[in-house]
């Protein structure tokens, strides 16, 4: 081969295919990056006009011309400095993580949502951005409300030189806003370009009545102001208040707060009334990042716009204040809210800026909420409810976002007054600030690699500063908003859970369990163990769901809050292979967990056999102090298994079993990853010998063993189908044993007792048998300990004596008489008498079918009525491997023919009588 030849076709043509495709390990798709670089050629805006326009707007909006003198006004200077530093702290930390999330990856339409719903995850991000969409209706409604408050006292009531021309009231002041609403409404339907090129010249305007306020200040001397009547706004009776210039004296006077009745709701305030008002006027830091979609460079402009706007409002804020005070007087400010235009060295200079302002704050709220709606109705994470919000004009504006979000505004309306609303308003932006502050401290505390953001300048310190600023802020607003507020995104968050669609865009809750978890494994320590806390941690081996759905259910409830891992074994040798044969059937056995409501986890081995592979899930499931310490097989019998998963539509997310089953062909009905179920006809993999050399290399491992038989019987449901669980604590195939308080017995019967707690089950009663024979001493003996031992364990059972003389007979008979019987037991017994354990005894040729059938034909007739479940002894499998069939054979026809039940082998102390 040519030493030119590309590296690439070399590396193909001698190994194999080579992946080039690397969507598939980045999990970007070629297609998103084809729609996302199409979205990025139609996005014109940047940093100045895209992010600290609209964001110096939003957040001057009313307050800066409306609202100055009543914030100093009722809380002095002193006051109002501290509210303004508060609400920056609050804002600049949420704006670092603003700039921390935006910076760590592209954004897409949506602002905030967009960025929380990729941090946290849809439940997070769902909830938030309705209370995001919420919160910007509400604000648009505010300076809607605003607007037409600046408007009334110029053209409603005459006042100064201007006559009488709007009439005014409730009904009247609804009109206006409704009117002025249908103005915001067209500039947000016409596109977000429109509306860019549309608050510059508002931009300037706002600017220019800024300038002439701050000369104003400097030029105008002492004035008498008339002011409005504070008792109705249509009456002609006027007082004046004076605007003194700066003046020591009246500086001095209005440090200090005094607060009185607000002249336009008549109610008392307070400072944190003042202040839900005020921090309207610092709500509008997510204007910028509502315009995420249409920006050129979204990580780069958003950090940069919304800090400079930040630290712009900031010193306007404060200077304004600073001024107020110094020149004007207290009863000027608490009476006119307006008295910038009063002093102003133009008056129609302010009104202008007032009417720009509120108007462009309107429609970079309404505009916000369009953009949010059209982001959720996207994602689809509330079904078909927003599916017509998915709609947009040829040039891409989603005008039935615009339309729905209008539509809200003009209901929001009907509050009539700015105050009434702003607590409500406020409340809403620091629920989405805290969300952000939380998206950006979830991250942080993930420790995910790839969270690496460009923007370095935050810490988890100031994310959960800002978290706790916006909830103490949000209960001094008003408890009962911020309660009911949480409480209606928390019903959000659950609906979104329960019924909204799996996403690909990764679960900050799946991070952070990682994390604490692996910290929690770590802290579980297996030298720590005791055996009062112990509980079972299950591993399930299962051949074929299709057919073991009743047992996989069953063993759910039998788990006890332990450890519960289904097991699979595919005969094959990786060499032999192409690549891992379970990437692709994983997802459909985690789809199977999910269709049967169990909690579980799935390990997949591959192995030349399936000893080997039970071998190997034995060494490997688990973590730590978590690791199965049972082992549950199906039993080894000819019954022919049932395909329960036919018909059955299984939930995926990548290679579901759905897709599979909607075929018409009935030959592929089967998942390939679920085959359809074995034929009678075709041979097992697994020999009888191999099975139970399964059994015994677990109890090799110190795990105990439960055989599980009938249970096909269940069909996958929890429904309990008897009154009785069945506890049969004797090793049956040892007639003679010695006591029936060992440790496999004392195993047994705690299995069967946590059976019975569980919910599904606690309307059962457990039934105890104990078999005797008639007139001997030692067995009455053990039925008093075994009594005691019951209530010393709290275990509430109905005990039963069974009288199995006449069986036992059967047995002494083809054995030559009970000595014979009691010497070889015992013999077999004392190898393990120190463990307490009970073996299979080597002789197993003495055990006649005669007998064991006599066993099975006692159990069967005890049980009236038939239980829903039985438990029975399993004794250890014989060490000589020549008599595995044997053992095998015997147990099969213990067992036969009894419904559900369970074989128990126990090798682990389970119980304990201390406290």
């Amino acid at each position: 081969m040519s030493e030119k030849t590309p590296l690439l076709h070399r590396l193909t043509c001698s190994t194999g295919p080579v992946h080039t495709d690397v969507s598939k390990h980045t999990g970007v798709k070629m297609d998103q990056d084809d729609r996302r670089t199409e979205d990025q050629t139609s996005r014109k805006l940047g940093v100045v006009f895209g992010v600290v326009i609209p964001t110096l707007l939003s957040m001057f909006s009313v307050v800066v011309f409306l609202r100055i003198g009543f914030v100093v006004g009722q809380a002095g200077l002193y006051q109002s400095i501290a509210m303004f530093l508060v609400a920056y702290f609050i804002i600049t930390v949420t704006v670092l993580s603003v700039c921390a999330i935006s910076t760590n990856g592209a954004l897409d339409a949506g602002g905030a949502y967009y960025m929380i719903s990729r941090a946290l995850g849809p439940e997070f991000g769902g909830s938030i951005g309705i209370m995001f969409f919420l919160a910007n209706v509400c604000g648009s409604a505010l300076y809607i409300l605003g607007l037409v408050e600046a408007i009334m006292p110029t053209f409603g009531v005459p006042k100064g030189s201007v006559h009488h021309v709007l009439p005014s009231g409730y009904w009247w002041s609804l009109l206006y806003g409704t009117v002025l609403l249908f103005l915001c409404f067209i500039v947000c339907l016409v596109g977000a370009h429109i509306y860019a090129k549309a608050t510059f010249i508002i931009f300037i305007i706002v600017v220019t009545a800024l300038a002439s306020i701050f000369i104003s200040f400097f030029s105008v001397g002492p004035v008498g102001v008339i002011l409005p009547d504070t008792s109705a706004l249509n009456s002609t009776s006027m007082s004046t208040a004076n605007y003194t210039g700066f003046r020591l004296h009246t500086l001095e006077s209005n440090l200090f707060s005094n607060y009185t009745v607000d002249y336009t709701t008549d109610a008392m305030m307070s400072f944190a009334t003042v202040f839900a008002v005020m921090f309207n006027g610092c709500t509008g830091i997510m204007a910028g990042s509502n315009m995420s979609g249409d920006l050129k460079n979204p990580s780069y402009s958003i950090p940069r716009g919304t800090l400079s706007a930040v630290l712009i409002t900031f010193i306007t804020y404060n200077l304004l204040s600073l001024l107020a005070a110094w020149s004007c007087d207290r009863y000027l400010l608490q009476r006119d809210y307006s008295f910038l235009g009063d002093i102003n060295i133009w008056p129609p200079m302010v009104t202008i800026g007032i009417y720009s302002s509120a108007m462009s704050a309107a429609m970079s709220n309404l505009i916000g909420a369009s953009r949010i709606l059209y982001a959720l109705s996207k994602d689809n994470l509330f079904g078909g409810c927003l599916a017509l919000a998915k709609k947009t004009s040829q040039s891409g504006n989603p005008w039935v976002s615009v339309l729905v979000s209008w539509l809200l505004v003009q209901v929001v309306l009907f509050a009539g007054k700015l105050n009434t609303i702003a607590g409500i308003v406020t409340i809403f932006f620091l629920l989405v600030y805290a969300a952000v502050n939380l998206a950006c401290l979830a991250l942080e505390w993930a420790s995910a690699p790839n969270f690496r953001p460009s923007f370095p300048c935050f810490t988890w310190h100031t994310c959960t500063v800002g978290i706790l600023g916006c909830l103490v802020m949000m209960f001094l607003i008003s408890a009962i908003y911020a309660f009911v507020s949480i409480a209606f995104m928390l019903l959000l968050l659950m609906l979104i859970h329960y019924l909204g669609p799996i996403s690909k865009w990764g679960y900050i809750s799946q991070a952070l369990i990682f994390h604490q978890v692996r910290k929690y494994l770590l802290m579980l320590d297996v030298r720590k163990d005791h055996v009062k806390f112990w509980r079972p941690q299950v591993l399930l081996l299962v051949k074929n769901p299709s057919s073991c759905m009743g047992l996989m259910t069953f063993i759910n409830d039998l788990k006890k809050s332990g450890l519960y891992v289904l097991g699979h074994v595919k005969l094959g040798v990786l060499d032999e292979l192409p690549s891992d044969p379970f990437q692709s059937c994983y997802d459909s056995w985690l789809s199977l967990v999910d269709h049967l409501k169990i909690k579980a986890f799935v390990n997949l081995t591959l192995a030349d056999s399936v000893r080997h592979g039970v071998q190997n899930l034995l060494f490997i499931s688990g973590l730590g102090g978590m690791r199965p310490n049972t082992l549950v097989l199906g039993f080894y019998d000819d019954c022919f298994p049932q395909d329960h998963l036919q018909g059955e539509v299984l939930p995926s997310t990548a290679h579901g079993l759905d897709a599979v089953h909607s075929n018409t062909d009935s030959e592929e009905q089967c998942s390939p990853f679920f085959p359809g179920v074995w034929p009678a006809e075709r041979p097992k993999d697994l020999k009888a010998e191999e099975y139970v050399s399964v059994i015994a290399d677990a109890i090799k491992m110190g795990k105990n063993v439960t055989l599980a038989r009938y249970f096909n019987q269940f069909k996958g449901h929890r429904k309990v189908t008897g009154p009785f669980i069945d506890v049969w604590p004797l090793n049956l195939l040892l007639p003679d044993s010695r006591g029936y308080v060992d440790i496999c017995s004392l195993f047994l019967l705690q299995l069967a007792c946590v059976l019975h707690e569980t919910r599904a089950w606690n309307q059962a009663r457990l039934r105890l048998f104990l078999c005797v024979e008639a007139g001997c001493s030692l067995q009455e003996e053990e039925e008093k300990k075994l009594r005691m031992m019951l209530n010393e364990l709290r275990i509430s059972a109905q005990v039963q004596m069974v009288p199995w003389d006449h069986v036992v007979a059967l047995h002494w008979q083809r054995q030559g008489g009970r000595g014979n019987l009691i010497e070889s037991a015992h013999s077999d017994n004392e190898r393990q008498e120190e463990d307490g354990i009970q073996t299979f005894p080597n002789n197993v040729s003495h055990l006649t079918d005669e007998y064991i059938c006599a066993v099975n034909s006692l159990i069967f007739g005890h049980s009236a009525p038939q239980p829903a479940v039985r438990f029975l002894y399993l004794p250890c499998p014989p060490a000589d491997t020549s008599l595995y069939r044997a053992y095998l054979h015997q147990v099969d026809l213990l067992s036969r023919d009894l419904g559900p039940t369970l074989l128990v082998h126990g090798v682990t102390p389970v119980v304990t009588t201390d406290l």
